[in-house]
């Protein structure tokens, strides 16, 4: 045995010390507008002699490169070099990176040439407001925890749910709510990138998509392109990498909350491969801790690449959750983990996505044709005073379905300078419920609701470049209607129009202006709900519509620093309204389990308008980071004509990111966030004390709609990686700490209302000693304060191979 251990030590310090510690990328190098290969492209490396160029696919593979972290070039006669910053190698795994190169725009005469431009992200179809993360700033972002929907919060505009704690991945848009975006991962819409997620909304503690399979993301909140429908605030485009072509390789990564296993490559000179799944074990650390709540996940994910000829690539796209969220008393009962239990329900659900992109290139362009289909089934229960599964005690049960058909049809050129693009889109839509709520105090929920309808839509969108090419000009149009809604077939109650334009005054500053309207159409949980009388009394409600108008600026001093300043201004109108509450729909979605299960009159309006700036810093000197502030107001109205802050009107958001890159394999990172205080809305003390027996939780004084506020958020994390590069493996060791302040800067989440218990939790601590009556007029209430003062370091392993 000491044997062994001897030789397994040698074994690993030897490859470190005496290994080659050599490394390799790989690829597909193509022109941005057409997908054609550009043959012959160059590919170096920065800071070496080293380079490649590509094959008559437009393939390379770049081997023996040392181990590292590099920004890596493309060039080409004609075309704009391109350089994708920050490229990790490492001995494990070949790094597969792709470049889309744009043709080279006419010298502007006199301009002091910047020598590279590949920072700037702006589109010819999207002038402004547009950013980009990369997938070594995922994986590196100090208290994402890999997770996508944590890192797109240090981008301006960008906000998660602070009002009801940090482990929400709600994603916030310049003021609008979660359920105002839309996800597209390659081209094929996923309804929810979130584990446990609010139907009606997106939200939820986890998101479910794999860093290993993403190549970037591009988030667009204005000027976005026709194709895209039912965003209001927002456009997510996933991109994932392919398989490796060359050989096979994978990853196994071990975090504070899964364990992940990624695997890749050929099948034979055709076919690559993409798979992975993910096991939760929160469950088990939280019943070490001795929390209440026991969140259990899997997820899965895949895509197939086929390339059956040199113009044509099909991919095949899967993603499945499982998600089980359930309740255990804690040995030692607090007033807190009480709360827990009697107050969210149990929620059992699955969704998957799956989809195939077929892209088969033209004159002068290319064909691209999607279809996919996705299903969300959601389970809730819920039981009075914590006894799951008495039906006698029962308060809420949900049974579920959401099924989307769709198919997408595009044709996109680019020729003497015009690039455009036009297409059809056809959906077929199921929803069913089941639905039993009898948790409000003076009312009962009840029906069952089974609807199925047809959307289409139609979209155009042209862009080109004037003036000596200084001037770029986009307009777009779209179309959308539907078979559901009492006037959805009317093509001019959802036709949108979009402009944007951008002008470069020199090589270094541009200035924008966009303007553009953009419909959703209402969620499903409320075009489905029945009244008692079995009536859909939803089908009346219109398409909700936001009108964009933003004016900016992007300057890049160096050709690794960019900075931009925009400011915005949104406009709702014919947003939801509950007749019930008389508030805006879009103040909720914040909580677990479902919104929209009630009768909505779309006769809301809204606003949300502020200013933004963001730095960015790519990799230089071993340095990286970015810096963004923004400032704005977020307001919608009632059935009194109104505008009330939302639940997402924050009003300061700033978000600082930075890392440096030590020698051997060291790498240090931190993260600021801060946002002012989040509104809430008080409860309504006499109205909660009569219905908490029954409901769990405390009834919300509408009348008060927000009018108090949380101290500001603060949140710093920070991380130290060490990665070991062996001959043909490489091991990435952690250590990742989250809200590293809290113990002087604690974080308050809104209060939560509740009954005095005894001393030991065994029961109701009541004034006159006797049970709990259901119209809690022998109750204590209080209210409980929310607050996370809690330190939570990790450490993680990657084993690449």
């Amino acid at each position: 045995m000491k044997q062994i251990t001897v030789f397994i030590i040698f074994y690993l310090v030897g490859g470190v010390l005496f290994g080659q510690n050599l490394g390799a990328i790989a690829g597909y190098i193509t022109d941005k507008n057409t997908k054609e290969a550009l043959i012959g492209a160059s590919i170096f490396v920065e800071g070496t002699e080293l380079g490649t160029t590509a094959d008559i696919d437009g393939s390379f593979r770049l081997e023996e490169i040392p181990v590292g972290s590099y920004n890596i070039t493309a060039s080409y006669v004609g075309y704009r070099d391109l350089t994708l910053y920050n490229i990790v190698i490492n001995s494990g795994n070949d790094n597969i990176i792709n470049f889309d190169m744009e043709e080279e725009a006419i010298e502007i005469e006199g301009a002091e040439v910047v020598a590279n431009r590949s920072i700037s992200i702006t589109t010819g179809e999207t002038p402004n407001s547009i950013q980009r993360v990369s997938t070594e700033e995922i994986k590196a972002n100090p208290g994402g925890n890999f997770d996508i929907s944590k890192v797109v919060n240090t981008l301006p505009g960008v906000a998660s749910n602070i009002g009801v704690g940090a482990f929400r991945n709600d994603i916030i848009i310049r003021g609008g709510a979660p359920n105002e975006n839309v996800y597209f991962l390659d081209g094929i819409e996923v309804p929810n990138i979130n584990h446990f997620s609010t139907q009606g909304s997106a939200g939820g503690p986890q998101g479910m998509l794999n860093v290993s399979f993403i190549e970037g993301v591009t988030l667009s909140t204005s000027s976005m392109h026709a194709r895209y429908d039912n965003a209001l605030s927002s456009v997510l485009q996933f991109d994932q990498r392919t398989g490796n072509p060359n050989q096979f390789q994978g990853n196994v990564r071990l975090s504070s909350t899964e364990l992940a296993v990624t695997l890749e490559g050929p099948v034979k000179d055709k076919v690559t491969y993409l798979v992975s799944a993910r096991r939760s074990y929160l469950q088990f650390l939280f019943e070490l801790i001795d929390l209440p709540i026991r969140p259990n996940y899997w997820d899965f994910q895949y895509k197939i690449n086929y390339k059956p000829t040199a113009k044509t690539t099909v991919s095949f796209i899967g993603l499945g959750s499982i998600d089980d969220f359930s309740f255990a008393t804690p040995e030692n009962s607090t007033p807190e983990s009480e709360y827990i239990i009697r107050s969210n329900p149990l929620i059992n659900q699955w969704s998957y996505t799956t989809g195939v992109n077929v892209r088969h290139l033209i004159e002068d362009g290319y064909l691209n044709i999607a279809l996919s289909r996705n299903m969300f089934n959601n389970e809730l229960d819920k039981f009075a005073d914590g006894n799951d599964g008495n039906e006698d005690f029962r308060t809420l049960e949900s049974r579920s379905q959401e099924i989307e058909n769709k198919l997408r049809v595009d044709v996109n050129k680019y020729k003497n300078g015009w690039k455009y693009s036009y297409g059809a889109t056809a959906q077929y839509v199921k929803y069913n419920n089941d639905y039993f709520d009898s948790s409000f105090a003076f009312d009962t929920i009840q029906f069952n609701t089974d609807i199925n309808f047809a959307k289409f839509g139609l979209f155009g969108q042209v862009s080109r470049r004037f003036v000596n090419d200084r001037l770029n000009v986009s307009l777009g149009t779209r179309m959308d209607m539907n078979t559901f809604t009492d006037t959805g077939m009317n093509p001019l109650k959802a036709w949108s129009f979009r402009l944007g334009t951008a002008y470069e005054v020199n090589d270094k500053w541009k200035v924008s202006a966009s303007a553009g309207t953009y419909y959703k159409i209402p969620i499903y949980t409320v075009l489905g709900f029945r009244d008692e009388n079995d009536v859909l009394v939803n089908k009346d409600n219109d398409y909700i519509r936001s009108i964009h108008t933003v004016v900016g600026a992007e300057f890049i001093p160096a050709p690794k620093t960019r900075i931009t300043a925009e400011a915005f201004y949104k406009k709702y109108d014919n947003y939801p309204i509950s007749d019930k509450d008389g508030i805006s729909i879009a103040n909720q979605g914040s909580d677990f389990g479902a919104i929209g299960n009630e009768s909505v009159s779309s006769e809301g309006e809204g606003r949300a308008y502020g200013i933004e700036m963001f730095l960015q810093q790519k990799l230089s000197k071993n340095f990286f980071g970015v810096f963004s502030y923004t400032w704005y107001r977020s307001e919608y109205t009632g059935f009194n004509g109104e505008y009330v802050p939302s639940a997402w009107d924050y009003r300061h958001l700033m978000s600082l990111s930075v890392g440096y890159k030590l020698n051997k394999g060291w790498e240090l990172g931190a993260k600021y966030r801060f946002a002012a205080g989040a509104p809430y809305t008080p409860f309504d003390m006499d109205a909660s004390r009569a219905a908490y027996a029954v409901s769990g939780r405390g009834v919300l004084d509408y009348s008060r709609l927000n009018g108090e506020r949380l101290p500001a958020f603060n949140q710093l994390d920070f991380r130290v990686d060490k990665k070991f590069n062996f001959k043909k493996w490489t091991l990435d060791i952690y250590l990742d700490v989250v809200n590293a302040l809290a113990f002087a800067l604690p974080n308050e989440s809104a209060p939560s209302y509740t009954f005095k218990r005894l001393e030991d939790g065994s029961d109701w601590d009541t004034t006159d000693g006797q049970p709990l009556l259901l119209d809690g007029s022998n109750a204590q209430p209080i209210l409980l304060r929310n607050e996370d003062n809690i330190t939570t370091p990790s450490i993680g392993f990657i084993i690449e191979f």
